[in-house]
């Protein structure tokens, strides 16, 4: 994908020599505002713009989860000491890393988990294809679980497309107890059951293969996948793994395998949204994506309702400042606290201190 040779301006010094001799033999003329060349600023290169970067600046730590009695081990990156725990489930297709920019800034006033779900990323499961939206809330409660114990403190779940359904599907089995609030991002039944029946063509008219993870960042920018090219150097990554036999990177996550579950990602995702008893929010990219019984429920005062502009599905990727401050506000205007929303005067005697 590299710009073509032709297509580019010659440089001024390029040309030094020869409009020194037309100089000489062409009509004097008022100058025209147009006739100085701008001196270019040094361009980056290809490699360079689109290096990978780092999760350590932006995560605190990465940490493996193993859950007992099976050999599932799910991958993931923490930040934040203090505050409820902000919960993070990525899309399909995605990682943990994800919500790596956003992270950094809500790690300021609350804890960050962001999970690598079943068949992506980090993690490790014995059975990659089984994404049927019972498996993945079951690995969510294990994860939390398995990190918290019996005394887990305050959750806001965050779910991202495909990670939107899971939290909405996890608040609505109503075993989380310490649940606080309900984060779902761009993610409408009404749209996304619309749009299943395009998934296997999007999915197999991407490119499949990269020779460098440069090339891939760079096909996922420039293909408006994702618009933010400091959160795609660090996300991306996470989403390939390197292919031996081919000797090049290919996707980590095999969805076109996955198809029989995705209408179990959707089905019912309105009424059980409406229906989580904690406090919700709804980040969409577009007001399009409302369908009928969430505009009512929107106008009922049910939840909280905010279209972020010049944004692509990837919200928290493409604004991640604007995304953090949302969640922050979210979890603010709610008073969720590290063990709950918190009532003004009122002490939780039942609950951890310290």
């Amino acid at each position: 994908m590299e710009p073509k040779s032709s297509s580019l301006a010659p440089l001024p010094e390029e040309n030094q020599d020869q409009d020194r001799v037309q100089s000489d033999h062409a009509p004097t003329t008022a100058p025209s505002a147009f006739s100085s060349k701008p001196i270019r600023p040094p361009t980056q290169t290809s490699s360079q713009k689109y290096s990978p970067l780092d999760w350590k600046g932006y995560f605190d730590q990465e940490d493996d989860v193993c859950i007992p009695d099976t050999n599932d081990v799910f991958h993931i990156y923490t930040a934040g000491k203090e505050g409820p725990v902000v919960f993070c489930l990525h899309g399909g297709g995605y990682s943990g890393l994800s919500f790596a920019i956003s992270s950094r800034l809500i790690k300021e006033k609350a804890r960050v988990v962001a999970m690598d779900m079943r068949g992506h990323g980090k993690s490790s499961t014995e059975n990659e294809i089984d994404m049927s939206i019972e498996t993945l809330c079951n690995d969510v409660l294990a994860v939390l679980k398995t990190m918290y114990g019996d005394s887990p403190p305050a959750i806001v779940l965050v779910g991202h497309s495909m990670g939107g359904s899971v939290a909405v599907h996890v608040a609505a089995k109503k075993t989380l107890r310490s649940l606080a609030g309900l984060v779902v991002v761009d993610v409408v039944e009404g749209t996304a059951m619309a749009s299943l029946m395009h998934m296997q063509k999007i999915l197999s008219n991407r490119m499949q293969y990269f020779s460098t993870l440069e090339k891939a960042i760079e096909w996922n920018v420039r293909g408006g996948s994702l618009r933010n090219i400091e959160s795609a150097r660090i996300s991306i990554p996470g989403t390939l793994k390197y292919d031996d036999s081919k000797q090049c990177y290919c996707h980590r996550a095999r969805l076109q395998e996955t198809e029989q579950y995705w209408r179990g990602w959707y089905e019912g995702l309105s009424e059980k949204f409406l229906s989580s008893p904690v406090a919700k929010l709804l980040l969409l990219a577009g007001t399009d994506r409302l369908d009928r019984d969430l505009t009512i429920g929107q106008m009922q005062g049910k939840f909280q309702m905010v279209v972020v502009r010049h944004t692509g599905h990837a919200i928290q990727e493409d604004v991640p400042e604007e995304f953090a401050s949302l969640v922050l506000n979210f979890i603010a205007r709610n008073r969720i606290g590290p063990y709950g929303v918190e009532i003004p005067g009122i002490r939780r005697p039942s609950q951890p201190h310290g």
